[in-house]
């Protein structure tokens, strides 16, 4: 905001400046960003070529907006970057106990200070932030919480109960002029559902008896479990029909887009004197058993499995890299397939098991670990030519891994087979010998898991032998 911007009606009426509707605003400048080839939602990833088209779309026509997904779909993400699409800042009446358009006050309130002060009403910039509200949904909500109430110090005050000023407005007035969003729609108690439709669909309010028009400029947006929303009961159908725009999102389609949004996520720490470098095939292997995941009969699907299991197990596994580094000496930090077991805490908290039997949780996730990071070797070797550095095990070679070694000690098992050296340059391009350890173990893994080699493991440590 500048000092040049107009601080009374008569100096907005001078400047020529024209207040747009909310959705007539956003759909002007979504126009002016796809004429100008920008990116829409920035940071929005996978969803270019699915989702953001159809968001596109129920802008351009002036619709209000239900996202249907399961949890971790960057729904909430999504809605939060509408805001956006708005004018950084936008005039309303100071004063008032709603947002309100200087040339069109909808509240008795704001009409009244208007026929007072005229066109030396003072105006107060409001900036595309403060346009924006959100609530989620539950069962104990009220029509106070979100329409309004009696407020009872001003009927104490000498107002009558039929006096609109006698109201006290909830959180969708409170964001009349921006956009008001509702997570988890249908769990909304039906005469909610009911307050909130009358929102949409009449712009009247009505509370304890009193039906007040207010012309509300807001854009409504929702969201919903499918499972929830097509459940018949849980959502009444005028409502339902009330949304112009119904848009199902989904999960990345593939390990690259998971990936993307596991680096973009992450916390990032202070690493001080130490330096973070993540093979790839360790990125992969994480974001593939989240892919697997989401397939699993073991894990409740109605559920889903949520991007943030990919970001919390990351980071997870760079959190016991560092503790390694910082126990061993060492600057460099690079997970190991060994780190693989400390992001189980992680993984079950962000999963809902269809079988609930002691210990059958850790079974489920180590077998989702052993298919993820078969399924990634399989992307970077060829098993055949891998064949012969299986073979020398089986003349008596046996070499140990584990969580706690320290990088250089596996130099040792590197140079005792024949061709691990080249096999390990293919993977990674660098002499680094932390690196070189976690393509040693990755290697080891990937045989062993292919039957190529046995495997036993005690205590955070791994033999392998012929």
């Amino acid at each position: 905001m500048t000092d040049t911007q107009a601080k009374t009606l008569r100096e907005l009426k001078s400047s020529g400046y024209e207040v747009l509707p909310v959705r007539e605003e956003m759909r002007r400048n979504l126009m002016k960003l796809l004429a100008d080839d920008e990116e829409v939602f920035p940071g929005i990833v996978g969803y270019s070529d699915t989702v953001i088209p159809q968001l596109e779309n129920a802008i351009l026509s002036g619709q209000d907006i239900i996202l249907l997904g399961e949890r971790g779909q960057a729904k909430s993400r999504i809605i939060r970057s509408l805001t956006s699409l708005l004018d950084e800042w936008t005039p309303i009446i100071d004063g008032t106990e709603i947002p309100e358009d200087p040339f069109n006050p909808i509240s008795a309130q704001g009409r009244a200070l208007v026929a007072e002060k005229g066109d030396d009403i003072p105006i107060r910039w409001l900036s595309r932030d403060q346009r924006y509200g959100e609530k989620l949904a539950t069962p104990d909500i009220t029509i106070a919480d979100l329409i309004g109430e009696v407020d009872p110090i001003k009927i104490a005050e000498g107002r009558y109960l039929s006096d609109e000023e006698a109201l006290h407005f909830g959180l969708i007035p409170h964001t009349n002029r921006g956009i008001f969003a509702i997570n988890e729609l249908p769990d909304l108690a039906e005469r909610i559902q009911v307050g909130l439709l009358n929102v949409m669909e009449e712009r009247d309010v009505q509370i304890r008896g009193h039906k007040v028009r207010l012309d509300l400029d807001i854009l409504i947006v929702a969201t919903a479990n499918p499972e929830d929303y097509t459940n018949r009961g849980r959502i009444i159908t005028p409502l339902k029909d009330r949304y112009g725009c119904q848009i199902r999102t989904h999960y990345p389609e593939n390990v690259l887009e998971e990936i993307t949004i596991m680096e973009q996520e992450q916390t990032r720490m202070d690493l001080g004197e130490y330096r973070q470098n993540v093979p790839s095939f360790m990125q992969q292997i994480v974001a593939e058993i989240t892919q697997l995941a989401r397939k699993s009969p073991d894990i409740n699907q109605r559920s889903g499995v949520s991007v943030r299991a990919s970001v919390a197990n990351y980071e997870a596994l760079l959190a016991n890299a560092l503790r390694r580094s910082i126990r061993t000496g060492e600057q460099d930090v690079v997970p190991r397939i060994t780190d693989l077991p400390f992001i189980m805490p992680s993984l079950q908290g962000k999963v809902e098991f269809e079988a609930m039997e002691d210990g059958r949780e850790e079974k489920i996730i180590g077998k989702l670990f052993d298919e993820a990071i078969k399924t990634v070797f399989s992307r970077y070797t060829e098993l055949a030519d891998m064949e012969s550095l299986a073979l020398q095990f089986a003349e008596g070679i046996h070499v140990t891994t584990g969580e706690s070694m320290p990088s250089g000690d596996y130099e040792s098992i590197i140079e005792k087979i024949d061709g691990l050296d080249d096999a390990i340059g293919s993977l990674v391009h660098t002499d680094n010998t932390a690196m070189r350890a976690s393509a040693a173990e990755f290697i080891l893994e990937g045989l062993h898991l292919n039957q190529l080699l046995n495997k036993d493991q005690v205590s955070g440590r791994a033999t392998y032998r012929g």
